[in-house]
């Protein structure tokens, strides 16, 4: 995985116009439930922040498509979870994960609305909290508030975290 983030980050860094398309969709296969379990993009979105400050890329396309996307696949996911409700479980990958959709539902039974937030900050629980929010039918319109305010603040922190561990490395670089 990590070669797949270091070869991300360099097309990004030799074609910076792509930076926002790339993020947008990096960050929907983060979030969306199926595509997230095979490959985990959260090092590419850091590594693309560490760009920011080095390369001059624009923080504020690229945030705003890291959080489009990433709330776009929620989106799906919930979709997908109201649409096939328990048949979800039996569907490859998730059936290789048993332990993935009852850890997400008991996430969103205990926390309601707020899992929606804290569950994107938290690995395989961001792509399982709003499958199951879907499936156990959380209102709509609760689910979509929680889920587009808390992808751009993920987004943000990836790609903040990335421009500050950048901007160490740079710092670090010139001091040696």
């Amino acid at each position: 995985m990590e070669d797949f983030g270091r070869a991300v980050a360099d097309f990004v860094r030799d074609h910076q116009a792509w930076a926002a398309p790339v993020v947008l969709l990096l960050a929907f296969g983060e979030s969306l439930a199926f595509i997230s379990l095979l490959i985990p993009a959260w090092g590419a979105l850091v590594a693309i922040g560490a760009l920011i400050g080095a390369t001059g890329i624009s923080f504020w396309p690229v945030w705003l498509a890291g959080g489009i996307g990433a709330a776009l696949g929620d989106w799906v996911s919930y979709w997908f979870g109201y649409r096939y409700k328990d048949r979800v479980a039996q569907m490859w990958p998730l059936s290789r994960y048993p332990e993935l959709l009852p850890r997400g539902e008991a996430f969103v039974r205990d926390w309601g609305v707020p899992s929606i937030f804290i569950g994107r900050f938290f690995g395989p629980l961001r792509a399982s909290v709003p499958l199951a929010a879907g499936i156990f039918e959380m209102p709509y319109m609760m689910f979509q508030i929680a889920n587009f305010v808390s992808a751009l603040v993920w987004s943000a922190v990836l790609l903040l975290f990335g421009d500050i561990i950048g901007r160490i490395m740079e710092w670090l670089w010139r001091a040696v």
